[in-house]
């Protein structure tokens, strides 16, 4: 974990209100993290997470919905970002990330790891999923994806996909592209089955994927001031009533894990 400035290599609009901001800097980062990123003269920074880190460049995929993320969206080529992490617990990707050691795994059989991963994704909560792809294929993990959003102007992210040898299935809420309806649909409509799930979106589609599915993980968006866990300000409830906080215990939960 660390504070570094660092230098914005491109950023550009990919989708409707929707940005990809590469930055050189060599963060380490997992699997659905995220970091904090200082927007100008405002005094709390804006939790963005991990769309990719490697070879020195660190990925953060965006939408503009207020002042932090439309000052990010002024940001140019050369320009300095003060950018804090990489923070939270990401989706588990490998056994040092204690994947075997969870609900995936079968009672008893501990090293054996799920053969399959079903990745469904909605708007903004895309991003975190390409990273935890490529990490579960360099596992030996079969793959597949299924991605949800408003309308065919809101569609990104398909040749981050591409580029690890997977077309995901679509679906859009008015049909302009794949299936209309959710994600759930889609699935349906593609017939697609995994040994586990592992989602990030919108609270509905988290709340749909719970409901069907048991055996997976779900990234959870929450407004956060810290970061770190030390304010409390993010905190969701378990089912026998404690607390466990998104930036620190999260963002990554697995299914049950936390009420909804």
């Amino acid at each position: 974990m660390k504070d570094e400035k660092a230098r914005v290599l491109s950023n550009v609009p990919i989708a409707r209100d929707v940005w990809k901001l590469d930055l050189e800097t060599d963060m380490a980062c997992e699997p659905g993290q995220f970091v904090e990123v200082k927007c100008g003269g405002l005094f709390l920074r804006r939790p963005i997470s991990v769309c990719e880190a490697r070879n020195g460049v660190l990925t953060l995929i965006y939408k503009v919905v207020g002042r932090g993320t439309d000052w990010m969206s002024g940001l140019e080529q050369g320009q300095k970002v003060d950018v804090f992490g990489s923070l939270g617990t990401g989706f588990p990707t490998g056994q040092a990330g204690g994947f075997f050691e969870t609900a995936c795994c079968p009672v008893g059989n501990e090293e054996q790891q799920p053969e399959s991963v079903l990745l469904i994704g909605g708007g903004v909560g895309v991003p975190p999923l390409v990273m935890t792809a490529r990490k579960l294929q360099e596992q030996g993990i079969r793959v597949q994806a299924v991605l949800g959003f408003n309308s065919a102007v809101d569609v990104f992210g398909l040749d981050l996909f591409a580029g690890l040898g997977i077309e995901p299935v679509i679906a859009t809420m008015d049909g302009t592209v794949g299936t209309k309806g959710t994600v759930l649909d889609a699935i349906d409509a593609a017939g697609l089955d995994a040994d586990v799930v592992m989602s990030c979106g919108p609270l509905p589609m988290l709340r749909a994927v719970c409901a069907r599915y048991e055996n997976g993980y779900v990234s959870l968006e929450s407004r956060m001031a810290c970061g770190l866990g030390a304010c409390m300000g993010c905190v969701v409830k378990t089912p026998d009533g404690s607390q466990l906080r998104v930036c620190k215990d999260g963002p990554v939960f697995r299914i049950g894990e936390v009420v909804l």
